[in-house]
């Protein structure tokens, strides 16, 4: 294998030799950065072709460089800015040429030590079906930014405004839950980052009371014919379950008696409900905590069941 110090430069006829013979005859190889594309300076990084097995050769460039190495992989012991650029890869078969590779865009990041902010707007904690807006921004007058997801295979990329830049979430899920870090850097230097801005963790609930339509917040039964009377809980242990046979089922006012009549602040009554909004399997339990001392009433309103 040879090292990035054994590059050749590529003269005329090397570039013809570069150029696919009957594209698309060969399926084209895949091009990968490991650990990562985005790469710290001073640490290692190995840039892999892969074809498919008994490749007579590879060849593997560095685009807008003139330089090329004829072995599928490149390994770099400690990563300088000369290295970020982008690179793709190609094989050949006898005679045949393969098609190049998706290009491969190797980032080096620590470059600006002064590393941008990131914050949520209006908050990190969210509801599934909200909005929610990432923004990043920096004390320098970068006019490109990166948002980058832990785990996620590539960051996305924005340059709304100089200073910062805004990443919004129209309708958060569950999936958008994670580990967000952002990045800043020049539109002349697009391999060149800053370092990433303190990790922001992005909390998505699986379940709220804004899952259940027209609630508003208010905790709701499933039922279709609310109870005409106001009930009281009677004095009893603190915790007890009430079962909902399905979701057309109303609840007696009578399956409510042994809950407690008063709760303090922090304690709950978890009820576990068998007919189930949209995020939770059967028999599971959703928790109502009482968010100070009070007395519980079941008051119905339509559906809604307010504690």
């Amino acid at each position: 294998m040879l090292g990035f110090g054994a590059f050749l430069l590529c003269s005329g006829l090397c570039l013809q030799q570069m150029i696919p013979a009957q594209p698309g005859l060969l399926p084209k190889p895949s091009l990968q950065a490991l650990p990562g594309s985005l790469v710290p300076l001073k640490t290692q990084v190995t840039i892999r072709c892969q074809g498919p097995p008994g490749a007579d050769l590879y060849r593997l460039e560095k685009l807008r460089s003139g330089i090329y190495q004829d072995q599928p992989v490149l390994f770099i012991p400690a990563m300088e800015e000369r290295f970020a650029g982008c690179y793709r890869c190609s094989y050949q078969n006898g005679s045949r040429w393969s098609p190049p590779s998706d290009r491969l865009e190797l980032v080096a990041t620590g470059v600006y030590a002064n590393k941008p902010s990131l914050s949520a707007q209006p908050s990190p904690a969210v509801s599934p079906g909200t909005e929610v807006t990432l923004q990043c921004r920096s004390q320098y007058s970068f006019d490109q930014f990166a948002l980058y997801k832990e785990g996620a295979a590539a960051p996305q990329k924005g340059s709304e405004k100089q200073y910062w830049a805004d990443f919004p979430i129209t309708a958060v899920t569950v999936a958008h839950s994670g580990t967000y870090r952002c990045y800043s850097f020049s539109s002349k230097l697009p391999y060149l980052w800053s370092a990433p801005s303190d990790p922001l963790e992005l909390v998505v609930t699986e379940l709220s009371f804004s899952d259940f339509p027209g609630t508003s917040g208010t905790p709701r039964w499933l039922s279709a014919e609310p109870p005409s009377s106001v009930t009281e809980f009677p004095e009893a242990s603190r915790k007890r379950s009430i079962s909902l046979i399905n979701k057309s089922s109303a609840i007696d006012p009578q399956s409510l008696l042994g809950l407690p009549r008063s709760l303090q602040r922090g304690q709950s009554l978890q009820l576990s409900l068998l007919g189930l909004p949209r995020s939770l399997q059967r028999g599971q339990s959703l928790q109502l905590v009482l968010p100070s001392s009070t007395t519980p009433r079941a008051i119905w309103s339509g559906y809604a069941l307010g504690l």
